[in-house]
């Protein structure tokens, strides 16, 4: 058995920190997503004071704030692990991987927390302008605080400016700049930011569509279908364009990660695009639907470009790297690619059709647009999910390219102890799941007044700020 799986205190120790991380990330697209389409709600009300700008903003509001408390308590969990279960690997990284994570928690976490006090009990305390511009401070906070971390796990992907401590073996930080500048972190971010926005249009668009079956609220939320619509179709066309750069940048940092995504085993000039395979991928194919030459144009630019394939990449690393196995886990990234792209396009179509219907004024009454806007719902998440399986374990058997092991990374824990806190940890985030999914249902539920029905825009409501503050405190 390979020695990577073969311990089983590094196994549940993955598993662990597998478990937690995706769990994690189902909250960070939404919350990022949420506070730029809050912000973009409230700004269009300061501008235009339609009330259903307002109504939209307290609805999401609150959905946007259920998920940033989540999110804020399942992410404390991940810095421990670093320490707890990958000791290791904290020794390695520490001097690079520290400051991004500290600047993260000193200046991003604690800027969206402050904002967003402020725009949860501001209202009607302070000015119009302040309040939207605690939001829009928020939402930048959100992204600054993903940015950090990106930067650091980009660093694992592709080590840039640092350098190897002789006398200590610790990897040491000589261009801090050239961190934040690593172009797998330009596309990452990019790429993740727009996935925020995507996955929280899709959510926005399937409670819309749910809510407006409800007369008195339908003008309200077909306003907010009509914004999410437009968020969704823009972002999947943008992430459609940032995934193919971010795929060369792949070829050209992470041959090995794109090859195995791709189960392409040999060198090939005018590689196919393989769309479905059925069977061994290696050489037991049964069935396969391939796009001649478009692989190959996709990482190359070129109609016949050269794409590695696994084994000459194994002979190569090891000449370079020493004897081992140096292929991640090819079925596992084959199909949490294909997932995560099919859903992509998937979820493109949806918006080209909902922009068809936008465009010919039939959006509002679409059965079955509606029906499929509402079950879309978790696409996005499922998308992100297989991608970050995709990236993570397409590096392996590296947790930093070409310095560091993941075998050599993990605590002197036993698996007993490890076994425990997984189990430990399982228990909490059902929990956690079974609060959260059930405040999101209840509020996606919650009918909200009719516009007349309440106080006019721009005028004090201070049992809806206090229910505000009660989702977070």
């Amino acid at each position: 058995m390979d020695p990577i799986f073969g311990n089983l205190t590094l196994l549940l120790s993955r598993w662990q920190f597998a478990t937690t991380t995706i769990y994690h990330f189902l909250f960070v697209p939404v919350t990022i997503g949420l506070s730029v389409l809050v912000a973009i709600l409230q700004s269009a009300h300061l501008k235009t004071r339609d009330p259903r700008y307002e109504r939209l903003v307290s609805f999401f509001g609150k959905l946007f704030l259920i998920n940033f408390a989540i999110g804020v308590v399942t992410g404390i969990v991940q810095e421990f692990q670093f320490g707890m279960n990958w000791s290791q690997y904290s020794t390695f990284v520490g001097n690079i991987f520290g400051p991004p994570l500290a600047i993260e928690g000193l200046l991003a976490f604690f800027m969206e927390s402050t904002f967003l006090g402020i725009w949860i009990f501001g209202k009607g305390r302070v000015s119009e302008r302040i309040h939207l511009l605690s939001i829009w401070m928020a939402s930048l906070g959100t992204v600054l605080s993903a940015a950090f971390i990106l930067a650091a796990n980009s660093w694992m992907q592709h080590p840039v400016g640092y350098s190897i401590d002789k006398a200590t073996n610790q990897a040491i930080m000589t261009n801090f700049w050239a961190i934040l500048t690593n172009p797998l972190f330009l596309v990452t971010l990019f790429h993740t930011l727009l996935a925020a926005a995507m996955t929280a249009a899709a959510l926005m668009l399937g409670i819309s569509f749910y809510q407006m079956k409800r007369s008195a609220t339908k003008e309200v939320f077909a306003l907010g279908a009509r914004v999410a619509l437009i968020v969704m179709f823009v972002s999947s066309l943008a992430m459609a364009l940032d995934g193919h750069v971010q795929g060369q940048v792949m070829v050209k940092d992470q041959p090995m990660k794109m090859a195995a995504g791709e189960a392409l085993y040999n060198t090939a000039k005018g590689a196919s695009e393989s769309i479905l395979t059925i069977g061994n991928l290696k050489d037991k194919v049964i069935f396969q639907v391939g796009l001649p030459h478009v692989l190959s144009l996709l990482a190359t630019d070129r109609w016949n470009g050269t794409v590695q394939g696994i084994n000459q990449l194994q002979a190569k690393y090891e000449k370079e790297y020493g004897k081992g196995n140096y292929v991640p886990v090819v079925w596992l990234d084959y199909w949490s690619f294909r997932i995560m792209a099919g859903i992509g396009v998937a979820i493109l179509a949806l918006g080209a059709w909902g922009m068809y219907l936008m465009r010919k004024k039939r959006l509002d009454d679409s059965k079955w647009f509606r029906r499929a806007a509402i079950a879309a719902m978790p696409l996005p998440f499922i998308a992100n999910t297989t991608g970050w399986i995709f990236q993570e374990t397409g590096r392996q058997p590296w947790v930093v390219y070409g310095l560091l092991k993941t075998s050599q990374a993990v605590s002197h824990l036993s698996a007993l102890d490890v076994g425990i806190t997984l189990v430990g940890f399982t228990l909490l985030y059902g929990v956690l799941a079974t609060v959260d999914l059930s405040l999101m249902f209840r509020y996606a539920k919650k009918e909200i007044q009719a516009i007349g029905e309440s106080a006019e825009a721009g005028e004090p409501r201070h049992d809806e700020e206090e229910e505000l503050g009660s989702l977070i405190y």
